[in-house]
């Protein structure tokens, strides 16, 4: 007789080998790492010290920093579209939830940008760090040039609206695509049967691949990253750290300023996790950092909130848009900078004055691109605007590189924090999960996917 029992079951697997050296290198220590190496680079070899170098200087590096740059930007379009349509059409057919986020979402974007702008211009007025600086050096070319492209508030509302999508996507223009997508969204929202199924699936599809996109391109970053940080120390130099310290000093306190007093508070108010929001927005705040780009960072923090617990109607609504209208960092710096050029040109400007300043600076620095650079056309313009001399500009673009990436990444935390301030304003963040595996082990990110809350399915 034939025995059929089945032999019994023996273990073989073998323990888990331990993750090699460079695996267990996190995200955040990757980019620290190509930045310290950037900055060795870049003053090794610096652009006035080509010749000597046989030719070869750190500025070279800036073809790697561009192909990041380039990466992320042509995954901006995609991802938001997709995932604003599925955020607004995919819950539901009542637009009322629509228009009470928008509402709640400008009515705290106005009131943070105000208290950034009040920040700047205490600190501006206490430390006066345009006292002393000389303008007869400087030229006005610069700022001319900078001037000659600012827009007017009816200018950025009249170019919120693209008539073209195509060309909107072309041109990464994000609050014209945030337009369309949510109009685009109110129109599915209304369509029923087979054809509504058939586009938010599609959509849905899209989303998790650009999702998955995102993954690959933050394995590149930290190289992208280090030539950027390269690229700027060698045309600068290490000096560009000491040359008008004050200003810079001044602008670096008053963040510092700005993220205890307010945003710590509105953290304990609407009872925001802190160290999961830290930990959560660090990959985020440093790609702002060091690459001084707003859209470098934009789809990790996107990826990022959503996997904190924010849903992701949340987050594909508030944080495009807070793009063009919470910008808290470049606020405050366009408050500082603006009576800046004022006191290095010993123009003694009345308080009601600067008031009426900051009232212009708050309504046109609406929309402004998420570029480097961007905040110094809007400056240029009010400082055209008011008659005060442009050559502050000139004076500014020596420590501008260095101001930027600071600015820059408090908008991006500013940002970040409105969705969870959003979220809970909605009663909707309750859905904590784990960070995605590329925050543990970059090594991994091509091969595990990243964690999905049951909101954004």
């Amino acid at each position: 007789m034939i025995n059929s029992a089945p032999p019994p079951i023996t273990n073989h697997s073998e323990p888990a080998r331990p993750k090699g050296f460079f695996r267990r290198i996190s995200l955040s220590q990757w980019i620290v790492i190509s930045m310290i190496v950037g900055i060795i680079l870049g003053w090794m070899f610096p652009e006035s010290g080509r010749v000597d170098h046989g030719g070869w200087a750190a500025t070279d590096l800036n073809v790697l920093s561009s192909v990041f740059l380039r990466m992320i930007k042509m995954l901006i379009v995609p991802l938001l579209f997709s995932t604003l349509v599925v955020g607004i059409a995919g819950h539901g057919d009542d637009m009322k939830k629509v228009g009470r986020l928008a509402f709640r979402s400008i009515v705290y974007f106005e009131i943070v940008t105000t208290i950034a702008l009040a920040v700047g211009l205490l600190a501006v007025n206490l430390v006066k760090p345009g006292r002393g600086v000389d303008l007869g050096a400087a030229s006005t070319k610069e700022g001319s040039e900078f001037a000659a492209t600012h827009t007017s508030l009816t200018g950025v509302i009249e170019h919120t609206v693209p008539t073209s999508f195509f060309d909107a996507a072309a041109k990464n223009e994000v609050l014209q695509v945030v337009f369309f997508a949510i109009i685009f969204s109110v129109a599915l929202s209304r369509v029923v049967g087979s054809n509504k199924t058939f586009m938010l699936a599609a959509c849905e599809s899209l989303s998790d691949v650009m999702f998955k996109f995102v993954n690959i391109v933050m394995v590149y970053a930290p190289i992208g990253i280090g030539a950027a940080i390269a690229v700027t120390v060698s045309k600068s130099g290490l000096g560009i750290l000491k040359n008008l310290g004050v200003l810079v000093g001044t602008l670096y306190g008053a963040l510092i300023v700005f993220v205890l007093f307010v945003f710590v508070p509105i953290m304990v108010v609407f009872r925001v996790p802190v160290k999961r929001f830290v930990k959560a927005v660090r990959e985020p705040w440093l790609i702002a950092f060091t690459t001084a780009s707003s859209e470098a960072a934009f789809p990790l923090a996107m990826e990022r909130m959503e996997q904190l617990g924010v849903p992701r109607r949340i987050v594909s609504f508030v944080l495009p848009t807070g793009y063009s209208f919470n910008l808290d960092g470049s606020t405050l710096y366009l408050a500082l900078a603006s009576v800046f050029a004022a006191q290095a040109a010993g123009i003694d400007m009345p308080l009601s004055q600067q008031l009426v300043m900051m009232l212009t600076l708050m309504l046109t620095s609406k929309g402004v691109a998420a570029v480097p650079r961007a905040s110094l056309v809007i400056l240029s313009g009010a400082l055209a605007q008011f008659g005060l001399p442009l050559q502050a500009v000139a004076v500014i673009l020596g420590v501008d590189a260095v101001m930027d990436m600071a600015r820059t990444s408090l908008n991006v935390v500013g940002n970040c924090l409105a969705t969870v301030v959003m979220a809970r304003w909605e009663g909707e963040f309750d859905k904590p999960v784990t960070l995605p595996v590329v925050d543990a082990h970059v090594g991994e990110a091509l091969r595990v996917p990243p964690v999905r809350t049951p909101e954004s399915v």
